[in-house]
């Protein structure tokens, strides 16, 4: 985590003002939030749709309740929602033309999914929609809808008639933004608005650690979950045990983040005196002495303004704050932020710039939670390199012809 914040990362911003110009032109766990007021959908209600459905595909006769209970918790709430939804899809489909959407022919199947082929879906789409198929469906000649092979050379077909987009390049300038960082309105930030230093400290950690919003939102003041250094040097920090991670089994349950002090004073020049700036141990110290007054949760974020002041923050307005910072210092240059800018991808953009700089990929993987390369290497990898050196050394050849 120190390596992907100090040495990757925080740097990056000296090379702001050669890129500037460009982008002025151009259940029975304890809550994690003390209030409960998080935004996100509840998955009591869709849970229990997802649940009706899978126990219509004729499960053991004679289980009592509470253990079908745990069986269909194998499935995280917000998978059985959207396994839900697609099953509601299919079977208003299959209403439409008389089959039965449980013991319907392969045939049908391989027709619905050329249904929505045609409706302009990739194959990830295809793919989600397959599985909640194969959840509900029952077998086809001994095996899961989805393990046919027809089924799977179909998903290829589809793979190659419409491959998957790549993000060419990150959606906002990390130099930019780091650079902005260092100015007003974000220092001093000792005597920022509230406002400011929280978003600040929230933009700081999501990029240095590359963590989902959940675990960062998890973060927890007390003493069990945050201690500092005896030199200075760093932070340690836990999430709330409550925190589940997004796959079970994982082996970053209630795992550390150790945060090092990025040039900690005295300082030798300006230079590491603005390094500073961006050292997301000191935006971590001075956003809970500024929120010490007004605080009534120990959750790390908590709100910073109106009738929730000082009540924990939660995962959407944490996701608000990251997205609010790159605008605020776009603005703060004179720039435009791009549109369509969401928190999640301070994940790529972090680790993108990480693996350019030299980082390891395994280090990469351990500081964004990720069980294997492959998670980077498909979804989250950016082109965040600089231009072809050619240039420079083509170029003068005019001189000489």
């Amino acid at each position: 985590g120190a390596r992907l914040a100090h040495e990757d990362l925080v740097s990056t911003a000296s090379q702001s003002a050669e890129r500037r110009a460009v982008a002025v032109a151009g259940e029975t766990r304890p809550p994690v939030s003390d209030r409960g007021e998080d935004l996100a959908s509840d998955p009591r209600s869709s849970s229990a749709h997802g649940v009706a459905i899978e126990r219509g595909r004729q499960p053991p006769v004679g289980l009592e309740p509470s253990i079908q209970q745990v069986l269909d918790s194998a499935r995280a709430p917000s998978t059985r929602a959207m396994y839900a939804r697609c099953w509601q899809r299919f079977s208003t489909w299959c209403s439409g033309r008389d089959v039965d959407l449980r013991s319907c022919s392969l045939h049908e199947v391989l027709r619905y999914l050329r249904h929505l082929f045609d409706k302009g879906w990739a194959a990830s789409t295809l793919k989600v929609h397959l599985a909640a198929i194969s959840a509900n469906h029952l077998l086809v000649d001994g095996r899961s809808v989805g393990a046919h092979y027809l089924v799977t050379q179909f998903l290829w077909g589809v793979r190659r008639l419409r491959p998957p987009l790549c993000r060419p390049a990150p959606a906002w300038d990390l130099p930019l933004v780091l650079q902005a960082l260092c100015g007003p309105p974000f220092e001093p930030m000792t005597t920022a608005p509230l406002e400011v230093v929280s978003v600040k400290n929230a933009f700081l950690l999501a990029v240095t650690t590359a963590k989902r919003v959940s675990e960062l939102h998890a973060l927890d003041i007390s003493p069990a979950c945050l201690q500092w250094k005896v030199d200075g040097s760093g932070v340690m920090l836990w999430p709330n045990v409550a925190l589940l991670p997004k796959v079970l089994p994982s082996g970053y349950v209630n795992a550390a983040i150790e945060l090092g002090a990025y040039f900690p004073p005295p300082f030798h020049s300006e230079e590491q005196r603005r390094a500073n700036l961006l050292c997301p141990v000191r935006a971590l110290q001075l956003y809970i002495v500024a929120t010490n007054t007004v605080r009534q949760s120990n959750q790390l974020f908590v709100c910073h303004g109106g009738v929730n002041r000082g009540r924990a923050l939660s995962k959407q307005r944490l996701s608000h704050w990251v997205v609010d910072a790159i605008a605020m210092a776009y603005a703060a240059v004179g720039a435009v932020a791009p549109p369509g800018i969401v928190c999640h991808s301070t994940r790529s953009v972090a680790t993108s710039w990480a693996a350019m700089r030299g980082v390891p990929l395994a280090d990469d993987c351990a500081a964004a939670s990720w069980a294997t390369p492959c998670t980077f290497a498909r979804f989250y990898r950016l082109n965040v390199g600089h231009g072809s050196m050619l240039a420079s050394v083509v170029l003068p050849l005019a001189a000489t012809s």
